[in-house]
């Protein structure tokens, strides 16, 4: 399941008006599938898109969906996977660990929020994060209460006013230090009512650019889509974009490299691969990626035609040394086109896991 796939099943039931319920994983021990922050989305008639333990429990979530749907109330449910007695469950899964997740009814009367605005930030390029209420220990707020951040940007839903600054701070939190977990807030006009809060971040999927539409770009293409991220191909030679073969890309571009700047918003993108296999082109590409932000630039090609560009690009070199991944992917012993996607695409999945999770050092 990827977040594409979640978000392509919700407006197709916000469009047939279909009641859903939200799963959310709120807490985890020892060993599972999903951690905390993980979602999936239920229907009223049981169908249900996204997987939070491999298998193991959505099919009994699915059961429980319905009685959160028939009451409007939330509930929470805990999941001990690593107990010897299964048939308490009768699931037989045979997992280890504990898994709590909090089911939470989404409406068509309610415009199926708190979801619809976690769907907007998820379809954007910026991460966000959602403080949703699990419990609440007095009556002025309600369980399944939420309150999205992103750029500064705060909606709510259900949130009195007394409570919201206490968990605008938690999400600013979990912005900050990269997290998602649950957190019991002081909240209230004297902070004497408690509160216990899930805050989880919000990533959208990544957005890649392959500069260069060879054959080779072609398996690079149907991995990333098969991992949910946002792709386009670019390259400046009409007739490789005309051979085709690039129809789940979500934008084609043909212009010359030095055009590439003003048809195509660089910054967006979390990584760059540079496969044209056209010294030249390479080489004005790579002078322009060392002016983006851009975390991760990979370049085909052996070790030698890396050397050769950066010392073409000379002082332009300095602002690529430490994003620069060239022969780009990791070493696992490709020897043909869909290996060698495979190691660029595991590659820069590891790359921007490690910036979703901590801030990269700054270069002396």
């Amino acid at each position: 399941m990827t977040i594409r796939e979640l978000q392509a099943s919700f407006a197709a039931w916000r469009d047939a008006r279909k009641p859903l319920v939200l799963a959310s994983v709120y807490e985890t021990e020892g060993s599972t599938y999903s951690k905390s922050g993980a979602r999936m989305l239920i229907a009223a008639d049981g169908v249900f898109q996204g997987m939070l333990s491999g298998g193991c429990l959505e099919g009994d979530l699915a059961e429980r969906a319905l009685a959160v749907l028939e009451s409007s109330t939330p509930q929470c449910v805990t999941y001990d996977l690593g107990r010897s007695d299964e048939e308490l469950w009768g699931l037989g899964v045979g997992c280890d660990g504990l898994m709590r997740i909090f089911l939470q009814p989404l409406l068509p009367e309610q415009d199926y929020q708190p979801f619809a605005a976690i769907s907007r930030v998820l379809s954007g390029d910026s991460s966000g994060v959602a403080a949703t209420v699990l419990e609440s220990y007095h009556g002025s707020v309600a369980a399944g209460a939420t309150l999205v951040l992103c750029n500064g940007e705060v909606v709510s839903f259900g949130v009195p006013d007394a409570y919201r600054e206490s968990m605008v701070t938690a999400a600013q939190a979990a912005a900050r230090e990269k997290t998602s977990g649950t957190r019991v807030l002081d909240v209230g006009d004297r902070g004497d009512h408690k509160v216990k809060v899930l805050t989880a971040r919000l990533l959208p999927p990544p957005r890649l650019l392959i500069l260069g539409a060879g054959l080779d770009a072609l398996p690079v293409l149907r991995l990333a889509v098969e991992l949910g991220w946002r792709v386009t191909v670019q390259d400046h030679r009409p007739a490789y974009i005309e051979r085709g073969g690039f129809s789940s890309a979500d934008e084609v571009s043909c212009l010359p490299a030095d055009d590439v700047a003003g048809g195509l918003t660089l910054d967006r993108y979390d990584a760059v691969i540079v496969m044209s296999h056209h010294l030249a082109t390479d080489r004005k590409y790579l002078r322009l990626l060392g002016q983006t932000q851009i975390p991760y630039i990979g370049l085909l090609g052996p070790p030698d035609r890396r050397s050769r560009l950066m010392e073409d690009l000379g002082d332009a070199a300095k602002s690529l040394a430490y994003r620069l991944h060239g022969p780009a992917g990791f070493d696992i012993g490709a020897d043909g086109p869909a290996s060698i996607a495979l190691s660029i695409l595991a590659e820069i999945h590891s790359e921007l896991k490690k910036k979703s999770r901590q801030d990269q050092p700054t270069p002396d």
